[in-house]
């Protein structure tokens, strides 16, 4: 399996809208983030392709990506940079002719209810164009699901206040808008070997691991390899990546990794 950081940028995105700053000028391409969304990709008799969250900007990281199906969706919470895609998933039922399952907590699926009720409760004088058609799971933390024969084990993180679903997958996880980490879900992360993990920057944030937190929960929990993802603008790339621990690097959009 491999799994394929379509986005890595906070709320915003970077560059941001109208700032001048050294970051949001630099031609670097690993400074030009846009909003979390990655993909798991499984080679079997037929490749697979399981979406987490359907970002912001899901069209343009679906071309970036050559991504040329979605099988199904890991929602980790129902933030706008992390659902707002969801509309884009349209295009993959125009292709594949067939409903794409989608799994989230029962608060997360609510709020795409109702955020989307044009989808999930159309009016029957709807006039526009064809609807995405999706169905939506409940999935709970610490029970496991399996998709196309991979075993997937949702657990829970804290965005401030507010649970959200991070996700193991073998020897992988992925964790983005997160704070701390209730002491079960840290037991779930035992022997992970490759870790993506909310670095939000250096100051200090309510809801968001600064880049200092999140390399020490990396280096407590052993991680062979982490990524930091969900980075400002504030967040040069080559400047910052130099300064990491050793196993710690920035996530950036495009980047692809072997997972077990």
């Amino acid at each position: 399996m491999k799994f394929q950081i379509l986005g890595c940028g906070t709320s915003t995105g970077v560059p941001l809208p109208g700032c001048r700053c050294a970051v949001c000028l630099s031609e670097n391409p690993r400074n030009k983030r846009t909003r979390c969304s990655g993909v798991l990709k499984i080679s079997a008799d037929i490749e697979r392709r399981i979406l987490i969250d359907a970002s912001t900007d899901l069209r343009m990281q679906a071309l970036n990506a050559d991504l040329r199906r979605v099988d199904a969706v890991l929602f980790t919470h129902q933030h706008a940079d992390h659902i707002l895609g969801l509309e884009d998933l349209r295009a993959f039922n125009f292709v594949q002719r067939e409903s794409i399952p989608c799994f989230a907590s029962a608060a997360t699926n609510a709020e795409l209810r109702r955020f989307f009720s044009y989808i999930f409760s159309p009016s029957s004088d709807y006039e526009g164009g064809g609807l995405a058609q999706l169905t939506l799971t409940d999935i709970s933390p610490f029970i496991p699901l399996v998709l196309f024969g991979v075993k997937i084990t949702p657990f829970t993180v804290l965005h401030g206040k507010m649970p959200v679903l991070a996700f193991r997958i073998g020897d992988f996880a992925y964790i983005t808008d997160c704070s701390s980490i209730p002491a079960a879900s840290l037991k779930i992360l035992a022997g992970v070997k490759t870790l993506v993990l909310d670095g939000l920057r250096y100051e200090p944030h309510p809801t968001h691991f600064t880049i200092p937190q999140a390399c020490a929960v990396a280096q407590e929990l052993g991680v062979t390899k982490t990524y930091l993802t969900h980075t400002t603008h504030t967040v040069d790339y080559d400047t910052v990546n130099k300064a990491l621990p050793l196993g710690i690097e920035l996530a950036y959009d495009g980047l692809e990794l072997e997972i077990h």
